[in-house]
């Protein structure tokens, strides 16, 4: 039976966060020090099975502007299932807990998908966003047109109209 393990960064000891690191360089194609960078500093979703680790996300406070405002925005990092135990609920129970991180702290989640990740989002209720998608840069706002179908959004109080204008705040390597 899997056991599901929520955690802030800080909780996490050496040994734990290399495990995910390796979890999540063989579930991606491409996972990066920026990628990596980007999971850390919020709460973790492990799930081990028979005692190793299969499944890992994690959530992140970020600013989103929309509609005149920042949004308080809990955005999903490094959802990432070891290949040889996909579609066996893993990724769903990690999603199931972040969610409730999101609820219970943030005005809005968001994440950015791959078409892998489209179909598990959608069943679980997260909104595409229609609208275009920019990020804050030091030079101002900069479209990000090859995300434009790729974020979700679950809002929690942000009134949000998903064929406006998102906007992501700024962070070194890929914004969304």
């Amino acid at each position: 039976m899997a056991e599901t393990t929520v955690a802030h960064t800080a909780q996490l000891d050496a040994v734990t966060l290399a495990a995910v690191r390796t979890l999540l360089r063989g579930a991606f194609l491409s996972f990066d020090d920026e990628d990596w960078e980007h999971a850390l500093g919020g709460m973790h979703v492990l799930v081990r099975d028979g005692g190793e680790l299969v499944a890992h996300g994690s959530v992140v406070q970020r600013r989103f502007l929309h509609g005149g405002r920042a949004w308080r925005t809990g955005y999903v990092e490094a959802v990432g299932v070891a290949a040889g135990v996909r579609r066996r609920g893993h990724g769903t129970a990690v999603m199931g807990a972040l969610e409730a991180v999101i609820r219970g702290g943030y005005e809005l989640g968001a994440l950015s998908a791959t078409s892998d990740g489209d179909p598990l989002y959608r069943s679980l209720g997260w909104q595409l966003w229609r609208g275009p998608v920019s990020g804050l840069t030091p030079t101002g706002t900069v479209r990000t047109p090859d995300e434009d179908g790729a974020v979700y959004v679950l809002p929690v109080t942000a009134r949000l109209d998903p064929a406006g204008e998102l906007t992501c705040d700024w962070r070194d390597g890929p914004l969304w």
